[in-house]
């Protein structure tokens, strides 16, 4: 089973538009609503796969309740931890020509009772889990520090933790070592305070991720494709995406699909890819199923690209 443990949920709609007229009426070709929040993302993507999973998630008010419904019709099992703050509500404008726009709201402000109950509901939680999969931002109210607090506490239960997170909570958590970071190449150049313009810096970046205290590193490079760092070796992967409908929850769909595989190695790479590469070709932050990966499209090496240019350099 797979824990997901997700501080700042949302509920996600999404609007296809013929595009985008800033200041004028425009009326959506389709629409969306789906349960959102990266960790949420990682349980539906493990759930569309036949695995099992639990998300573990503050809700609060109407918006929360309803969070709660979309994932138990979806057939995830829900661990509420109830907040007295809203859940938060956010937007997506998507283009035919793969332009996003995402208007994300602030979410609720946890109190200090509510981030010790978030803590303590993972311990409670966590017996019988492969894998915790902690993800998103941190909602107001969370110090940078309860990431680091929590993988504290996920291994002290014997649990391995997967991290999804960025800038000083990320940095905080890497002395407790987690199990697995999966920074993009933003959050990559952000985490070493420097700009990343090819494959071999992102790899540069990566080892020292490993070197601060994460045991194994997955980096997602967009289009590029993605950095496998672990005890196993060094791996690049990449998949051509035909059609990109939405990139919203591409990269937790691959961490999914890593952690299903197994989360170390080639065989867990290849298949984070095919779920990433699946995921936006998807609308809004639909989940692939199995019918929708192609693990055959996947080019898997070890031998990294040190000097391919990244086509969306960090500077």
């Amino acid at each position: 089973m797979i824990l997901t443990v997700t501080p700042n949920p949302s509920l996600d709609r999404t609007y296809e538009l013929p595009g985008l007229d800033r200041g004028g009426v425009v009326r959506a070709t389709a629409e969306r609503m789906d349960p959102g929040g990266k960790g949420v993302n990682v349980s539906r993507a493990v759930a569309a796969a036949g695995a099992p999973t639990l998300a573990l998630l503050p809700l609060g008010g109407a918006p929360g309740a309803l969070l709660g419904e979309l994932l138990t019709g979806q057939g995830i099992p829900v661990a509420p931890v109830p907040v007295a703050g809203l859940t938060r509500s956010n937007i997506a404008l998507a283009e035919p020509d793969g332009t996003l726009t995402k208007i994300n709201a602030p979410g609720p402000e946890v109190s200090a009772e509510e981030a010790e109950s978030l803590l303590s509901a993972v311990g409670t939680r966590s017996a019988g889990a492969a894998w915790i999969a902690c993800c998103g931002s941190l909602p107001r109210g969370l110090t940078p520090s309860w990431y680091a607090a929590l993988v504290a506490r996920a291994h002290a239960a014997g649990a391995r933790i997967a991290l999804d997170t960025s800038g000083p909570a990320l940095l905080a958590a890497l002395r407790e070592r987690p199990d697995v970071v999966k920074p993009n190449a933003e959050e990559l150049a952000e985490a070493v305070g420097r700009p990343l313009a090819t494959v071999g810096d992102a790899l540069k970046a990566s080892e020292q991720l490993r070197e601060s205290g994460a045991a194994a590193v997955l980096a997602s490079l967009g289009a590029d494709g993605q950095l496998l760092v672990d005890a196993t070796g060094t791996w690049f992967a990449s998949a051509p995406a035909p059609t990109v409908r939405s990139n919203v929850g591409a990269g937790d769909a691959s961490l999914a699909g890593f952690l299903i595989a197994g989360g170390q190695g080639p065989r867990a790479l290849a298949s984070a890819v095919a779920h990433g590469a699946a995921a936006v070709q998807l609308p809004g932050s639909a989940m692939p199923a199995p019918a929708d990966l192609d693990p055959d499209a996947v080019t898997l090496t070890a031998q990294v690209p040190l000097d391919r240019p990244l086509t969306e350099p960090v500077p």
